[in-house]
């Protein structure tokens, strides 16, 4: 099962895509996708596209663990979505408070 994880720390008002530039942002063939991701504090904006479909709208990234702490099924709600070969896909994480917010994420496929 090919997956990609992450942390990264997302300075006061910047966004990041952790798909974006990867091997993944488009996909190699028709699967169904799992995402997991988690915030050290609360603030975290998120959103999931897929090809042309808004999997996500923009709503708070779930608040689990501390620096470097991987989000379990156990503890965060995965997104999951099926979709076609070819489709970009986009995780775009936004912070909008005064600080940095540390993101934590695994995709799969």
């Amino acid at each position: 099962m090919p997956q990609l994880s992450w942390v990264q720390s997302i300075g006061a008002g910047t966004t990041f895509d952790p798909l974006q530039n990867s091997l993944y942002e488009r996909m190699p063939c028709a699967a169904i996708v799992k995402i997991l991701s988690s915030a050290t504090a609360v603030g975290l904006l998120q959103s999931v596209i897929s090809g042309s479909e808004t999997v996500v709208e923009e709503g708070p990234v779930p608040l689990y663990g501390a620096a470097g702490v991987f989000p379990t099924e156990q503890f965060v709600d995965p997104i999951i979505d099926e979709v076609a070969a070819g489709d970009k896909i986009r995780i775009r994480y936004r912070n909008p408070t005064g600080g940095a917010i540390e993101a934590h994420g695994t995709f799969r496929f």
